[in-house]
């Protein structure tokens, strides 16, 4: 089941079942996080809940996406109770890559750079049995809600950055319980966007490249993640035409982790569990046109498609005023 958020021709907020480009609105709930409550609270399944109050009326999603009017698939009222997160050095890369890369790890630990290290380490434990933890990932922070985009809107890149580039990545999505419980709702594709000349300058620049907005949606994919799932990531000019295009994979089955190693090791943290919290977390790439040496310039758009995730999220890059921040004292 694909579920999106939108907002009516009237100005109201709306959730509804996607299905061959048709909205069913879900009645008695105007938000992913309303119809999640509710389905915590009733000890009942996401897709059956929804399914349940869906209705009769309908609306076609490329009207309400033209009209600039499709949500990110889960927000909350409040952006500070949005965690935006996400882990790097997951994933294996295509046949080719994965072959080169594991050539690249392999020989003395000790020669290889910490980023190598790291991916490494992934590889030989990042798939634990089941109810077991394995090794770390790489973890970041990237922000709180306000800095999630939905399909058609901009990514600004601050005029400080040095890069503006896309990574094509699934994101899982959460509901911490009021019990402390997460409660995952599902998946999404998303654009989790990054400064990556700032972070070649020196890996523990990583921070700073990741604090930027993030392309999410348009549908939450509801259930678990198929273990392969494929994807074309693009980078359209200002007039519309494919500049640069490559497939990406992700799923376990193209990961060095499990999606359960990765989500204990966001989880395990008491900070990231507080009652009524939304988690956008990022789960990583192999797939960038930074790596085929292109530079996104503003105006031009980024798409990132799965079939499995419905239509494509694309977001233009624009380039925003960031002045000297300078702090005053009192």
């Amino acid at each position: 089941m694909l579920l999106v958020q939108f907002i009516t021709e009237s100005q109201e907020r709306r959730i509804g079942i996607l299905h061959d480009n048709i909205i069913r609105v879900v009645n008695g709930y105007a938000t992913t996080l309303d119809l999640a409550r509710a389905a915590i609270a009733t000890g009942t399944g996401l897709a059956q809940l929804a399914d349940a109050a869906a209705g009769a009326d309908h609306y076609n999603y490329d009207d309400v996406a033209q009209a600039g009017r499709i949500l990110p698939p889960l927000d909350h009222p409040d952006v500070a109770h949005c965690y935006v997160t996400g882990t790097g050095l997951t994933h294996l890369g295509s046949a080719d890559t994965r072959d080169a890369m594991h050539k690249k790890i392999g020989g003395d630990v000790d020669a290889l750079s910490d980023s190598m290290k790291m991916f490494r380490m992934g590889v030989e434990g990042g798939k634990p049995a089941s109810g077991t933890a394995g090794v770390q990932p790489e973890w970041f922070y990237k922000g709180d809600g306000s800095i999630v985009r939905a399909t058609g809107q901009e990514l600004d890149m601050p005029d400080f950055s040095l890069d503006g580039g896309e990574e094509p990545e699934i994101a899982g999505l959460y509901l911490i319980g009021n019990d402390g419980q997460p409660y995952r709702l599902g998946y999404a594709i998303g654009n989790e966007f990054s400064d990556h000349v700032t972070e070649r300058q020196n890996y523990l620049y990583l921070a700073h490249s990741k604090l930027r907005n993030c392309g999410l949606g348009p549908a939450l994919l509801v259930g678990e993640l198929p273990a392969h799932v494929a994807g074309v990531s693009r980078i359209l000019d200002k007039e519309g035409k494919v500049r640069w295009e490559k497939a990406f994979v992700s799923g376990e089955q193209n990961m060095s982790h499990t999606i359960e190693n990765l989500e204990y090791h966001h989880f395990k943290y008491g900070l990231f569990k507080r009652p009524g919290d939304v988690h956008i977390h990022f789960f990583g790439t192999a797939t960038l046109s930074f790596a085929d040496g292109i530079s996104v310039e503003a105006g031009e758009t980024f798409e990132v498609e799965s079939p499995q995730f419905g239509p494509a999220l694309r977001n233009r890059l624009a380039v925003l005023e960031a002045p000297f921040a300078k702090v005053k004292a009192l």
